[in-house]
């Protein structure tokens, strides 16, 4: 038997450090060559670490949330062949992004006799590390803590809820030792007892994307002054319109989403307003102004926020923004992203969705000197000089980078994207104002 010694490989773009947000494998398990070992984010993506051999892990370098230098050592591996010296960094190939395997499918419900019972079937090997589950991990794919019926059931006899128990499983399942654990240590209570004291605390240590959003965020808030201004605007029109398109296209081209309008919009309204879509190099004391549209999208992952890049959104017509918006969320969501599709907007628009709020005050995406927030839709009274009458309204949520943008131009913007969303025929007229 050998021990060999591997090292955090040249994962490309010019990375020359990586975070180690999650080993998968720990010291003792056997691997087997090109298993995912370990997951390291860089400043662009998240990327699994394929193994270079075969054989029982012996030794890991750091733990979660340790920052690594290209080329320093990652792992050791004891292997029956030879040892042999690892390839130059030059020659290690860039593992790429892959996604994580699906949970396995809980098993088939039980009968209420052998729920209490019936003991939990041997639990497959692990090749994750038993670390402590985050909330993310230890959910499945409805919200519900992951554990075997016989578990739920077992614990709904003791009077435990299941929510505030963390599982020691993989992936952070909740097992019958759990259960036993926490009647012990005086957690439990009858049956049917009512409401419980919670005095449990966590503490949770932020690694891998979440700690590239807090450092990003920190960038932006303390070096760029921000301002807001919100406006109402009456999406009747655009919504009546989005609905007969997708009543006639929605099988053949795909269904269009509020999205694909304000994209549309927006790069009508950086035409006049070209110092909205730019990069200020606050350093250097410049502005870099952008003909093409680059728009970042902002999307909630498992993982924290990502903004993928719709690339000259420009250029594109509602369905092939609307076809792009999907491939990159899906694929972002996914951890199968690539760096590129993760770099280069020049303005960013951020939306909650049907959890939009009345109102936010989004911030902005370094270097960019602007950010866009679509609100939620609702019916509201509009008074139209006679009386109240319902209409759908949208807020807009916009950030400007007071340093370079004047509030009365950012107010000029805004009213701009006010009148393109409310006359959506506006925004294929070929006319521009002198």
């Amino acid at each position: 038997m050998t021990e060999q010694s591997f090292k955090l490989p040249d994962i490309g773009e010019g990375i020359t450090e990586a975070e180690l947000s999650e080993w998968l494998v720990k010291v003792g398990d056997e691997v087997r060559e090109d298993d995912p070992i370990c997951e390291v984010t860089t400043d662009k993506a998240t990327v699994e670490i394929p193994a270079a051999a075969t054989g029982k892990v012996t030794w890991v370098g750091g733990e979660a949330g340790d920052v690594l230098a290209v080329g320093s050592e990652l792992i050791r591996i004891e292997t029956d062949a030879e040892a042999a010296p690892q390839a130059e960094e030059s020659e290690e190939p860039a593992p790429k992004p892959a996604p994580k395997p699906e949970p396995e499918p809980e098993p088939e419900p039980e009968t209420p006799a052998k729920l209490a019972k019936q003991p939990e079937p041997p639990a497959k090997p692990a090749r994750r590390a038993q670390q402590p589950a985050s909330a993310a991990m230890a959910r499945n794919a409805a919200g519900r803590p992951l554990a075997a019926p016989s578990v739920r059931g077992r614990a709904l006899e003791m009077g435990i809820d299941l929510r505030q128990l963390r599982g020691t499983g993989p992936a952070g399942r909740i097992l019958h030792e759990d259960l036993d654990a926490y009647a012990e240590s005086g957690g439990a209570a009858a049956p049917g007892s009512g409401l419980r004291r919670r005095d449990t605390t966590e503490e949770v240590r932020i690694t891998g994307v979440r700690r590239k959003i807090s450092e990003r965020m920190s960038l932006a808030k303390s070096r760029i002054p921000h301002f807001s201004i919100i406006e109402e605007v009456e999406v009747d029109a655009l919504e009546d319109l989005r609905a007969s398109l997708n009543a006639r296209f929605a099988d053949s081209r795909g269904k269009l989403t509020l999205l694909p309008f304000v994209i549309r919009a927006l790069s009508e309204a950086v035409l006049d307003h070209p110092e909205i879509n730019a990069h200020f190099d606050d350093e250097a004391s410049v502005v870099t102004r952008h003909a093409a549209l680059h728009c970042g999208i902002a999307t909630q992952t498992d993982t924290g926020l990502m903004v993928p890049v719709l690339q000259h959104a420009e250029a594109m017509d509602l369905w092939e923004a609307a076809r792009d918006i999907r491939r990159l969320s899906d694929t972002a969501r996914a951890r199968r992203i690539a760096p590129e599709n993760l770099s280069g907007s020049t303005i960013t628009i951020t939306s909650l969705g049907p959890l939009g709020a009345l109102a936010t005050t989004p911030i902005i995406n370094h270097p960019e000197v602007a950010i866009v927030g679509i609100n939620k839709i609702a019916v509201r009274p509009v008074w139209d000089g006679h009386a109240f009458q319902p209409r759908r309204v949208m807020n807009l949520s916009c950030s400007f980078d007071h340093r370079v943008v004047d509030g009365w131009v950012a107010a000029e913007f805004v009213a701009k994207l006010k009148a393109l969303l409310e006359t959506p025929a506006m925004l294929w007229m070929e006319w521009r104002d002198d």
